[in-house]
């Protein structure tokens, strides 16, 4: 495993401040806020947790545990790293753009990321884990692993699973799904396997390559807004039924 792809991109970041902000004052004065307070600002444990949950979500709010105390999330775009240059991603990655993600799709088979199935994709003919060692995983992203395929899947979902990705899907049966996890645990990776989402994408009953990508964007969406996000190592993950029962 190559620790480098669990390294987040650059931009994102946190800033929670004392009532609703700080002022930084001149070069090499430390920030001092409305009543005059310097120095770092001490938070209880709930409120932390509370702001790290509206860091992870890309959202700026108040924080309703620390009164006064506004925290200010600085993130990167969302990101979705598609593993497998298969007909669901023709389909799934234009809508993803159109959805505000940066979508790169990962494929070391020329045959399959070529620019003529992806026009205007951003394409990546490495292996997989030497792909995400290069782009790095942070909680701003999203990883799908579509290629039906363990020599490229597998991979991609070891590196992927310890890190603090929002979102880890990977497509087939239940019955493929088993033997991906039974891969997966002997890679030593047990505890992490509960955060893949399999069968993959939301149930809303299509088979056609494209209604598939609908369905996987809408659980990505759904799951970026509403829950499963990565706090303090733990991984909460919803019951999720999808799809893909004979994939």
């Amino acid at each position: 495993m190559k620790a480098d792809a669990l390294a987040p991109r650059r931009g994102a970041g946190e800033a929670p401040g004392a009532g609703g902000g700080h002022a930084a004052g001149r070069r090499g004065e430390r920030p001092v806020d409305a009543a005059g307070r310097t120095g770092e600002l001490q938070l209880a444990t709930g409120a932390v947790a509370e702001a790290a949950a509206l860091l992870l979500s890309g959202r700026s709010a108040s924080l309703a545990s620390e009164p006064g105390c506004f925290a200010r999330a600085y993130v990167p775009s969302p990101r979705l790293l598609i593993v497998g240059a298969v007909h669901i991603a023709q389909a799934l990655a234009p809508m993803a753009a159109t959805a505000g993600f940066e979508v790169t799709v990962i494929d070391p088979r020329g045959a399959f990321a070529s620019a003529d199935r992806f026009p205007g994709v951003q394409l990546s003919d490495e292996w997989p884990d030497e792909a995400l060692a290069r782009l790095g995983l942070d909680a701003a992203t999203a990883l799908v692993a579509l290629s039906h395929d363990p020599k490229l899947d597998d991979p991609a979902l070891e590196l992927a699973l310890p890190s603090t990705l929002f979102y880890i899907g990977a497509l087939g049966s239940r019955r493929t799904h088993e033997k991906r996890l039974e891969r997966l645990r002997a890679a030593g990776l047990g505890e992490f396997v509960g955060r893949i989402h399999s069968p993959i994408g939301l149930d809303l009953g299509g088979r056609a390559p494209a209604e598939i990508a609908v369905s996987i964007l809408a659980e990505i969406i759904q799951v970026r807004h509403r829950g499963t996000a990565v706090i303090f190592g733990e991984f909460p993950v919803e019951e999720c039924e999808g799809p893909l029962a004979g994939a």
